[in-house]
């Protein structure tokens, strides 16, 4: 019985010894995809919103009541015509009170210019007399120049590109109620972080993705860069110039791909196999950790200059923890 005993406890060590060696030689299993050649650009990404060239906005300089609007939205407008009226009325009684009072001033000088030929007034008199008509006119004059400022008017010949606002409501000053401007040609206006600013040059092709058209390439190139950018958001303000026949549409939101250069016919890996300057190659079942030199780095493809030919499998995404010379079983991809 205690012969049977011991050559069971052999025999289940010996299984166990044999099954961790073969766990222990076991190849890890592992993705690798063969290293190809392609086209690689260097991209400075940004977010952007798509503008005339040439508009303003339409505000109103005073608190009041809307009493009429154009409802020309869509419509061509010449410069100076009139988009809204403000109530005005409290305004207009005081000119009205402002005159009334220039017209008293008015004939108390020429009284006094009456009294002072018969040398009955002083000449003191008469000076007094003459400042208080230069006063009311000075007054009634500003208050001419305020009444204008209740009507809105359009800053240039354009089009309405859009109407806020409402007879009856409240216009506050500094709240756009128009925008008037010239609906072609279009730019995208692009918010560019600091950092990928000096990368960026006027004529560099634009590539561009709006939800609204997902399916279709949409083509821009960089026309100005803002000489000074924004301290609080880090940014710079790039305009880009869109072709007459773009399909997109004033406000629009974009996804705004610059590219700064492209190289063609490279050697292309995934993003996701590189890390740092390395990366695993499979040779015979076998991971083997090689040096290589990182070109452009892009979204999911990164360039290869040297180190790699090709053809030759690399492991991704990289295995951190995986020792140089593992065995490994690599899907066929």
């Amino acid at each position: 019985m205690t012969i049977l005993r011991s050559v069971l406890v052999a025999a289940v060590l010996a299984a166990a010894g044999a099954a961790g060696y073969w766990l222990y030689l076991r190849p890890t299993p592992v993705d690798a995809v063969a290293a190809r050649r392609g086209d690689a650009a260097e991209i400075v990404y940004a977010t952007g919103v798509v503008e005339p060239r040439t508009w303003a906005k339409v505000t109103a300089l005073i608190r009041e009541r809307i009493t009429w609007l154009c409802n020309c939205e869509g419509e061509t407008v010449v410069k100076g015509a009139e988009l809204a009226r403000l109530d005005d009325r409290e305004a207009q009684a005081a000119l009205a009170e402002l005159k009334a009072r220039l017209q008293l001033a008015h004939d108390e000088l020429e009284r006094q210019s009456v009294l002072a030929g018969r040398n009955v007034a002083s000449q003191q008199a008469l000076d007094r007399a003459r400042s208080e008509v230069a006063q009311y006119e000075a007054l009634a004059a500003g208050q001419v120049a305020r009444i204008e400022s209740y009507v809105l008017r359009a800053p240039g010949t354009g089009v309405v590109l859009r109407q806020d606002g409402e007879v009856g409501e409240i216009a506050e000053p500094g709240t756009v109620l128009f925008w008037v401007g010239r609906p072609t040609p279009l730019l995208v206006i692009a918010d560019v972080n600091e950092e990928d600013v000096p990368r960026v040059e006027v004529g560099q092709r634009v590539l561009l993705r709006s939800d609204a058209f997902p399916d279709r390439e949409l083509a821009a190139v960089v026309d100005s860069v803002t000489p000074k950018g924004d301290p609080v958001t880090k940014t710079f303000r790039v305009r880009l110039r869109l072709p007459d026949d773009t399909p997109l549409r004033i406000g629009m939101s974009v996804d705004v791909n610059i590219v700064v250069r492209v190289s063609e016919n490279t050697m292309l890996i995934p993003g996701l196999a590189v890390e740092g300057g390395a990366v695993f190659v499979v040779e015979d079942g076998t991971a083997r950790r090689r040096t290589v030199d990182v070109g452009i780095r892009g979204t999911r493809a990164t360039e290869i200059l040297s180190g790699l030919g090709e053809g030759e499998r690399v492991i991704t995404p990289f295995p951190a923890e995986l020792a140089d010379g593992a065995r490994v079983d690599a899907g066929a991809r």
